[in-house]
């Protein structure tokens, strides 16, 4: 449900308009230098207030709450909190009646009979990523020195990112992206076939994040296009390193030791402001909705250190699994 991993295992949670949100994670080395610091610049990229992004702007202050003494992590669960300041819930007041297109508004008010938080999109929103980039942080320190870089690549479909942005937020529209993670020094064999691959524990994560709805490792869905002799990587030394780099670093479920690289893609922001039609569960009838509010016109931008985090936090599970020899069953 909210909880995530074998060994080095997240639970993350908060509403968006609710007090706070964050995360608990246990299987934290002892020892660990952590400072507040530590968590600055992550945050900050995952923060709004650039071109494209949310004008709500939280300041994402990290509190450390437990399994934290003297700058160093004890080995007790380790609890991140983060206040929420900047709300305006009553922006989603309609939402109860008229539930947003796109959005989980209706699945989760017959699943929860109504009683699903609606501000902001609660336990949904996309907020609740702040959780997993304090836990990326953690993770990647845990996975030194292995190095995870993820950027947008295209933004609806084309690479002039600033152009598209420009043209959707005079339309009162929004955009999807693409986005791109690449990580080096992974070392060969990490990963538990088959139902533990590496492929399906970061797809997992992966598919956790708000607006993910594709994902595709190394050369992806254009391999179907592709014959095995063109596919096949070569493998050049006693390292595994291979002269193509079709497979993402991935091979039977298994790191090997080439660059892991996988691409995701983000769907355009559900809010937008243009006029939309939805079912009314007041009225039953089909009705106009505008919505209110602060909205991102292209999440994408914001998703390269989530997926980031997502990265460390399968391959620092995965690395404690290796350590401690224990398998799937």
């Amino acid at each position: 449900m909210n909880t995530f991993g074998r060994i080095f295992r997240i639970s993350i949670f908060g509403e968006s308009h609710g007090p706070a949100i964050g995360v608990t994670i246990d299987g934290v080395s002892a020892g660990m230098p952590l400072t507040v610091n530590d968590f600055l610049p992550d945050l900050k990229r995952r923060q709004s207030g650039a071109k494209g992004t949310t004008p709500r702007v939280e300041e994402d202050m990290p509190e450390i709450v437990s399994g934290w003494m003297n700058g160093h992590t004890t080995g007790a669960p380790l609890t991140i909190l983060f206040r929420n300041s900047n709300i305006r819930s009553g922006d989603y007041d309609n939402i109860a009646k008229t539930p947003r297109p796109g959005h989980a508004d209706f699945a989760a008010h017959v699943k929860f009979g109504g009683h699903n938080d609606i501000r902001g999109g609660g336990h949904f929103s996309g907020r609740l990523t702040l959780a997993l980039v304090a836990a990326g942080v953690v993770a990647k320190k845990m996975v030194e020195p292995i190095d995870i870089e993820a950027k947008v690549i295209s933004v609806g479909g084309s690479c002039e990112i600033e152009e598209t942005i420009d043209r959707v937020l005079e339309q009162g529209d929004s955009v999807g992206g693409i986005v791109e993670c690449r990580a080096n020094g992974i070392p060969v064999g990490l990963g538990e076939p088959f139902f533990d691959s590496v492929e399906s524990v970061i797809s997992h994560l992966a598919y956790a994040v708000p607006a993910i709805k594709g994902i595709e490792f190394g050369s992806g869905f254009a391999s179907a296009s592709m014959n095995g002799s063109r596919h096949n990587d070569p493998i050049l030394d006693a390292t595994g390193r291979t002269a193509t780099n079709h497979a993402g670093g991935i091979t039977g479920g298994l790191t090997n030791g080439n660059e892991l690289v996988f691409r995701v893609a983000v769907k355009p922001t559900s809010s937008i402001g243009m006029p939309q039609n939805t079912h009314s569960i007041e009225t039953d009838r089909v009705e106009e909705l505008v919505i209110n509010g602060r909205h991102d016109a292209c999440i994408a931008l914001r998703v390269p250190v989530v997926m980031e985090a997502i990265t460390a936090i399968a391959l620092v599970d995965f690395r404690l699994l290796a350590k401690f020899r224990i398998v799937s069953i």
